[in-house]
């Protein structure tokens, strides 16, 4: 083990990413910070470094334990990283709570425009109202 690795070895190596040329593209399109920073896939990191990673609308982040270059099984990332990702962001995972199913009979075929109108109004009304 090293004191310093590459930022997307490390990243790679801790299952962050499945390979490391998608490790090396997030940094390269702005979506890995360390300590704040935004971070080239050939920046250095070190035990304490803050690890901030964007994947869709959720913001990880992992605090660097020590620093390795060889891919870990699972079990053993924890020897490594530390993740410390707010509860509010684990929650953009989750699927919302309140989903609408709107069914039309077999056999019964396209809506009309009335009906249309009528759906749309609806989900308008669902998605303006607070949660």
């Amino acid at each position: 083990m090293e004191a310093e690795i590459r930022i997307d070895k490390y990243l790679w190596s801790i299952r962050v990413f499945k390979t490391r040329s998608e490790a090396a593209e997030a940094c390269k399109t702005g979506k890995v910070e360390v300590n704040g920073q935004s971070a080239k896939s050939s920046r250095d990191i070190k035990a304490g470094d803050r690890i901030t990673v964007r994947k869709g609308a959720v913001r990880f982040q992992y605090m660097v334990v020590c620093p390795i270059d060889k891919r870990q099984g699972a079990k053993n990332v924890a020897l490594y990283a530390t993740d410390i990702t707010p509860q509010s962001e684990l929650d953009k995972l989750a699927p919302p709570a309140e989903t609408i199913f709107l069914k039309r009979d077999r056999g019964s075929g396209r809506p009309t425009k009335k009906e249309r109108r009528e759906m749309d109004r609806l989900l308008d009304q669902l998605d303006n109202t607070p949660f």
